[in-house]
């Protein structure tokens, strides 16, 4: 048992880190303690997801799980047996898109995609400081912490929080924002596909284009604070600059929108949809 908390069994005399025959952290239950890797390794093609209990008293599997989809961006999905409830959004080079909370100061958030492993994970800069990620029997992601002299653990964040947090809440080309009502919003350039619902606050019918696509003259309406738009059907090119994401998206007549797949030092790569965008909130700013 290490002091970390993982499990493992070895052969006899075996001290290598990496010579195991099997581990604990490899087969998480309904939580994720430091440096445990949520996400798929490549070389055993194992997908590790988080799966809530039953109930608060049957730890048996529950209908709740937390898993990385690794279709065009990779994001995490929470879902109700196989039914999405709630989306992380695609990893941005700082932290998730559809989870915009503030890192904490003690804890190092870490994404890794490469040839080995696509994975989230986080470590304690305090070791004092305990912290877990947990799926509840209720299906929400809760953050857990324990900060001496108080011995008790404390929830710092949860998700879902709120209706815009739910999955495809707005329907196509629309987005959720918390603050306005009704809570669904059309993009610029769109409107409500069922007005009649709409106003009855059922966004699920979601919006349609005002005028027909004219890929010769139409342009972008950048859309800011926004969770991007669920990235299961996306081309993504993390060579090419943002100039070079807009002209490609320009070309294509296929192309409803684009990003950058890294936000960092002014933007980077490039993701582009070419079907309906889904999924989207609109986030205040701090």
């Amino acid at each position: 048992l290490l002091a970390n908390g993982n499990f493992v069994l070895r052969e006899s005399g075996n001290k290598d880190q990496d010579g195991l025959v099997w581990q604990s952290f490899d087969f998480p239950t309904d939580t994720l303690l430091p440096q445990m890797k949520l996400g798929w390794d490549r070389k055993t093609g194992l997908n590790k997801i988080l799966r809530s209990w039953k109930s608060p008293s049957d730890p048996s599997s529950g209908y709740y799980s937390y898993k990385l989809e690794f279709q065009g961006l990779p994001e995490y999905f929470l879902n109700n047996r196989d039914s999405p409830t709630h989306r992380s959004g695609p990893w941005d080079g700082i932290r998730f898109s559809g989870i915009p909370e503030k890192p904490l100061k003690y804890m190092v958030y870490n994404f890794t995609e490469n040839k080995e492993e696509v994975a989230y994970t986080f470590t304690m800069i305090d070791h004092s400081i305990y912290s877990r990620l947990t799926v509840s029997p209720t299906g929400t992601l809760n953050r857990f912490t324990m900060i001496p002299p108080s011995w008790q653990w404390n929830m710092v964040w949860f998700s879902p929080k709120d209706e815009c947090d739910m999955y495809e809440t707005c329907g196509p080309y629309g987005y959720c924002d918390i603050n306005t009502s009704p809570t669904c919003n059309c993009i610029k350039g769109f409107d409500p596909k069922y007005q009649q619902q709409w106003d009855l606050s059922n966004g699920v019918g979601g919006c349609v284009r005002r005028t027909p696509l004219n890929c010769s003259e139409d342009g972008f309406v950048q859309l800011k604070n926004m969770k991007l738009p669920d990235t299961e059907e996306v081309i993504v090119d993390r060579r090419i600059s943002t100039k070079e994401c807009r002209e490609r998206c320009l070309g294509d007549c296929n192309c409803t929108a684009f990003a950058n797949t890294d936000i960092q030092n002014g933007g980077w790569g490039c993701v582009i949809w070419t079907g309906e965008l889904m999924d989207i909130r609109n986030y205040a700013i701090d």
